[in-house]
């Protein structure tokens, strides 16, 4: 799985290992009705001009930074489509304000030069991310969170 992840994708070794590990999470296809159907996680993707990028991938590439403790992307509607929005909870909990642009500009840096042309996300910082009491991270949450939007149901928000 790593060769192929690599030969479609720029990235490093390290990189396109973290992605195809990433993958070994999903299902095994269920046959039904003559078709094939999905089972378990079905990832989004982010469709940013022409290129379409899972957002496993982005956030694969945020995690080998060294100043990354957590990530996670979404897509966010932009005005010529849409956008990335990486969330990002950096590695120093007390991270000063003053540093957090630079910071960001490090990480659009960091994302153009592994996965290529596509254009520089917003970054948002996060003290944590927010979870489900199984630990999975509430994308819906945050997607909402960059929009301006209410995130509706909390109920399963860990506490």
């Amino acid at each position: 799985a790593m060769q192929v992840v690599a030969a479609k994708y720029p990235m490093d070794d390290e990189v396109a290992l973290q992605y195809a590990e990433s993958l070994m999470d999903l299902q095994p296809w269920d046959y039904w009705e003559g078709g094939t159907k999905p089972k378990g996680r079905t990832e989004e993707v982010i469709k940013v001009g022409e290129a379409r990028i899972g957002p496993a991938e982005v956030e694969a590439v945020l995690l080998t930074h060294p100043q990354v403790a957590e990530a996670a992307a979404v897509g966010v509607p932009g005005e010529t489509g849409e956008e990335i929005a990486v969330f990002v909870v950096p590695q120093a909990r007390e991270f000063p304000e003053e540093l957090k642009p630079l910071l960001a500009e490090k990480l659009k840096a960091h994302i153009l030069r592994h996965l290529g042309p596509v254009p520089p996300p917003r970054v948002f910082f996060r003290e944590r991310l927010p979870r489900t009491r199984s630990g999975k991270i509430l994308r819906r949450l945050l997607k909402a969170q960059a929009l301006g939007k209410d995130p509706g149901d909390l109920s399963t928000l860990e506490e």
